[in-house]
This record gives structure tokens, sequence and C-alpha cells, in this order.
């Protein structure tokens, strides 16, 4: 029987990727292969050739997009779901941590500055004019940053203090879509690794510093209390969005984590910037995770436990509707007389009451049935 095959398709890395490789061929030992990922010209026809493939670059290579999504049509496991991670975005994934219990910094979507491509004034019909940017100001509160619904590495954030800073800033977004979010102004700063929606490791973290030097060394270790709710904060989100591979930042303000970052796919894992023991525990736990997915196939996944949730509230809300509704029943129609016939209706002969039943006696099919409405004194 051939081996089990893990692609990893990565793009600039040089350390995460052969060290992971590596390790899931040693504890393999021959009945999983991990390897780079090699694709070509992607016919309609092919195969992918792989069980599992752990994408850490699509984000930014669409051609490498495609061949996963069709990879995973195909019956290969990607981690993370390509479908699910063309379709996210900050701002919807603020209300998906809304919805599950998670504590999130007030935060709006923001219509593009100039218009996306292909567009103009007239595209724009359904938009509400003049903005109403007092109202937004006056709830989100400054200072404030305006960053991308979509995208990461810092790239286009602004923080501003005030509406003409915002304003400034605004101008310089072109078609970008925005989010204005609330600035948590905290005392403490967290980054969690989530692997396989069970596993998390918690890092202090400070984003105020240079790249290399984020991840705070010699932490203070963190009261039991504090790290039970990061973990669960960190695995709901998770659990809810359907990444198996994810890093979630918290803000901690007045003793509770804000989630301010959490759709981080691909994330970090490089040693310099981590540290040598974070980088140990994300190839040790990693290779293990991808080993269990590729050993325990599963059906395709669309999105995390968050769609589910979002059924259940359709399904009940047209419960409700329907619950308000009184059904009517049409109205019998009176068939008509045969040709020749005298039209005028029959007498019917009159109905014999039914024999008394009490609760306590069987019915004739031997269930125990209650006293019928009209005896018992219930309305009819």
């Amino acid at each position: 029987m051939s081996p089990r095959r893990i692609g990893i398709l990565f793009g600039m890395e040089r350390e995460f990727p052969p060290a992971l490789a590596e390790r899931i061929n040693a504890l393999a030992e021959g009945r999983v292969v991990a390897e780079p990922a090699q694709v070509g010209v992607v016919r309609d026809r092919d195969l992918p050739g792989y069980d599992l493939i752990l994408d850490r670059i699509s984000h930014e290579v669409p051609f490498y997009r495609t061949w996963l999504k069709t990879a995973a049509a195909r019956g290969t496991r990607v981690v993370n779901n390509p479908f699910w991670w063309s379709a996210d975005d900050k701002f919807l994934g603020n209300v998906i941590a809304l919805d599950a219990g998670v504590a999130v910094p007030k935060t709006a979507l923001v219509p593009h500055k100039e218009h996306p491509p292909n567009t103009r004034g007239d595209s724009f019909t359904n938009l509400r004019y003049p903005l109403d940017w007092d109202t937004l100001f006056r709830d989100i509160g400054f200072p404030l940053f305006l960053k991308p619904a979509h995208g990461g590495g810092w790239r286009d954030v602004h923080r501003v203090e005030s509406p003409e800073a915002f304003f400034r800033a605004y101008d310089t977004t072109k078609d970008l879509l925005m989010i204005a979010q609330e600035a948590i102004e905290f005392t403490e700063y967290y980054r969690c690794y989530v692997l396989g929606r069970e596993r998390v490791r918690v890092m202090a973290y400070d984003p105020r510093q240079p790249f290399e030097r984020r991840y705070v060394r010699d932490a203070e270790v963190l009261p039991p209390a504090r790290l039970a709710r990061l973990e669960r904060d960190a695995l709901t989100l998770c659990k809810a969005l359907g990444y198996d591979f994810n890093t979630i930042e918290f803000a901690v303000r007045d003793g509770t984590p804000y989630a301010i970052d959490f759709m981080n796919p691909a994330p970090d894992c490089d040693r310099f910037s981590v540290g040598v023991e974070n980088f140990e525990w994300v190839v040790s736990n990693s290779a293990e995770v991808l080993l269990d997915r590729v050993r325990k196939p599963a059906k395709l996944e669309v999105a995390g436990g968050w769609i589910k949730r979002a059924g259940r509230k359709l399904g009940a809300a047209a419960g409700a509707v329907g619950a308000g509704v009184r059904k009517r029943r049409p109205a019998k129609r009176r068939r008509p007389a045969a040709a020749g016939t005298d039209a005028t209706p029959r007498p019917r002969p009159a109905r014999r009451a039914p024999a008394r039943r009490t609760a306590a006696q069987p019915g004739t099919d031997g269930s125990r049935e209650p006293a019928p409405a009209h005896e018992s004194g219930g309305a009819s």
C-alpha cells in the first residue's frame, strides 16, 4: 500500500516548511510522506496527487487558490479551507465573534472612498448619502483604527485621533474596503496559535515593538483564570470560523480580552521572530495535527460552526413568523346537483353521540388517550 502524501504549499519561507516536513516524516515512519507541493498547468481532469495540502501562500497567489479549490473538489483535504478563506473578511469575523460570545472592539464597515474598478456613481444607487459620520464617531469614539476589511500584515492601517485625521487617512485608501474599529487601550496583549481547533499556545506579544521583538521573551506566567479565558475564546473563534491553522490576537482592557485580529490562516512561523520555544511548539503540534487529519478522512467542510448557528437562527425566525400566522382552511365548495334531479339538499341523519371514554380507559388501538374536549370541559 502506497503511503499517504502531504503537500506543503508555501512561498518565501525557508525554515518552517522543511522543519515541518522533516517532523512529519519522522513521526509517520513511511506511512505518510510530507514534501513541498508541486503544481504546474492544471487541467480539469487532473488529480491533485495529495491526500492533504497545507496552504501557506494562496492568499497572495490566485493561481494557487483556484488549484486548492479544485483539489478539495477532488477529495483532497486542504488546511485551511480555501472556500471559506476566499469568503471571509474582518467585518464578518466581528459579527461571527459577537454571535459566539467573544468580546471584540466596536466596528463599522465604511464604503469605498473611490469607485472600485468598472463602477461609477450610478453603480451606488442604493448608497445612502450623505453618510452619517457623526453617529459613527460618537459610537466608536477616538482613537480608532481605520484598516482594510481584507488583508493583513498591518498594511494600510491608520490610527487616528480625530475626525480630521480620519478623513485625511480615508482619502488615502482609494478603492480599498475599510473598517473603522475602536482602539482598545490595553494593559496586556497576547497572540495565540490555534492548531486543529483543539491546541492553543498563548504567547505574550507587544505589537508596538519592531517585528523581531514583538514576541515577549521570558514573559510572566499567566494566572490560571486568564489563561483559561484566552484559550477558551481562541478555541471558540477557530471552531466558529473553521480554521485548523490560525493565530488570534487579544488586547486586554480592564481584565477583559478583546479579540483584535483573528483571521490569520497563514501566520508567521519564522524561528527568528517567534522564538525557539514557540517555533518548536508549532512544528511539533502542527505535525501531529496534520497526521491526524490525513489519517481520518472527513467530508468537505465549506465553513465553520457559525453557518450552522446561522441556520438554526433562520429556522427559529421562520418558525416564529409561521406561528404568528393563523392558517385558514379554504371553504368547502358544495358539489352541484346532477342534471334532472331535485336540487333541494337532503336532511342528514342525526349523529350518534360517541361512547363516553375516560382518560383512564384505553382506546381501541391500545393507547391511552385523553377524554374528548367536549366531554372533559376543554375548549372546542
